[in-house]
């Protein structure tokens, strides 16, 4: 329940501030839409920050370990505020070629998502940190601190979303200050767990290096997410302003309850991990096919709801009958994606606890450049419009299923000990 609470948080508040930004205008949603998909392209460094800390210290507190599996958490920290900083540079070098590369010649769009991007870059770094903090503290077992964290966070960002834009005053703009509040407050307040474990605080480069080269297959992983993603936002953009903003709307609704699927993979991450860690491989095993189970059911729901929902929800974010429209043609894609991706999240889960990130990174790699990107870059040639793109997305997802399933079934992933 902690991970599903934690994990919701966010893209709740994501939802809340497009449905805030969506009355602004076709213009300011698809801004926002196109300032999002590279927020979230360059950070996707938290990935290995989250899962590979995770991961790391769930093994560590397995064995017994619990002030090793603490300090990769700190290390992970100091790793969040280097990159962070880097990543925050280039970004604000970089944005306006970023943004053009996926809105093309819409000028009024490509502005909007500029100035969206460059205020939301400020709170990077914080984000980074909350990730870094979310990994080691589920490592720990503490499933409490992180759902304290985050929904203060997303509260505060909640609320100032509405007040900035509206009554302020400040528009798309006051949506990214929300959102830099937000991340800066979640960044702090992991910080402050940290230090209550009192443990040295000065970086450790040989661990920060190990860090790093576990990390990399996941950033090749997310790297591939990223592609996926951003090649369906870039087709979408040069359909029309539409197109573009429907598939925010639908992407944000994606982003949401695949991030409550989630919620088992977080759980089977840090039990399947500590399992191992310890030498249990038939709890590990049980554990696998248990949240498989439940995945599928919650998936099932969502993908009622949505359906039930095909008329009603895509009025909550948009006024525009074109925009609407267009969220009728991704529609059908999207609850055919959800039952599918319960399953296929909570494997992702279980291969994360076990270390198994090689062979994720390449089926990711796999799934996007042979299944989504070719579908995505047709739509556009063929003329299949939005739901050609999001045809895409459901054969990365049903690739991506198929994979994790094999290697489950199999015993490859099942190594024992403190580190894989």
């Amino acid at each position: 329940m902690s991970a599903f609470v934690v994990l919701a948080a966010e893209p709740l508040f994501v939802l809340v501030d497009t449905a805030v930004v969506g009355h602004l205008g076709i213009t300011a949603l698809a801004g926002l839409g196109a300032g999002g998909t590279i927020m979230t392209l360059l950070a996707i460094i938290g990935t290995s920050l989250e899962y590979g800390t995770t991961g790391r210290a769930a093994r560590f507190f397995g064995a017994g370990r619990r002030t090793d599996a603490v300090n990769e958490g700190v290390q992970a920290s100091w790793l969040a505020l280097f990159i962070g900083l880097c990543v925050l540079v280039i970004g604000e070098i970089a944005a306006g070629p970023m943004v053009r590369l996926i809105v093309g010649g819409a000028d009024g769009t490509a502005a909007a998502a500029a100035s969206w991007l460059r205020i939301a870059l400020l709170g990077l770094p914080g984000m980074l940190l909350v990730q870094a903090g979310n990994g080691w503290l589920r490592g720990v077992q503490d499933t409490r601190t992180p759902v304290r964290i985050v929904v203060l966070a997303n509260v505060l960002s909640a609320v100032a979303s509405p007040l900035l834009v509206y009554p302020a005053g400040f528009g798309l703009r006051g949506s990214a200050v929300a959102n830099v509040a937000a991340q800066w407050l979640g960044g702090a307040l992991c910080v402050a767990a940290l230090r209550r474990e009192r443990l040295p605080a000065r970086p450790r480069w040989r661990v920060m290096a190990a860090q790093l080269v576990a990390g990399r297959d996941l950033v090749l992983r997310s790297a591939a997410f990223q592609a996926a993603y951003l090649t369906a936002a870039a087709v979408a953009g040069r359909m029309g302003a539409a197109q573009l903003a429907a598939h925010q709307i639908g992407m944000q609704l994606w982003n949401l309850v695949a991030l409550l699927l989630d919620s088992f993979a977080i759980a089977a991450q840090s039990l399947v991990g500590a399992a191992l860690g310890s030498g249990n491989v038939a709890a590990a095993t049980h554990t696998a096919w248990r949240v498989a189970r439940y995945g599928l059911i919650a998936g099932l729901v969502f993908a009622a709801i949505v359906a039930a929902g095909w008329a009603v929800i895509p009025a909550i974010f948009t006024s525009d009958p074109a925009v609407t429209q267009q969220t009728h043609y991704l529609w059908p894609w999207l609850i055919v994606m959800l039952p599918v991706g319960g399953v296929m999240f909570a494997l992702d889960g279980v291969l994360f606890g076990s270390g198994d990130f090689a062979y994720m990174r390449t089926v990711t790699l796999l799934a996007a450049l042979f299944g989504y990107v070719p579908v995505a870059l047709a739509a556009l040639h063929f003329g299949w419009g939005l739901g050609g793109v999001w045809a895409g997305l459901t054969t990365f997802i049903v690739v991506r299923f198929v994979a994790m399933a094999w290697r489950t079934r199999g015993g490859r992933w099942l190594v024992v000990g403190e580190t894989r």
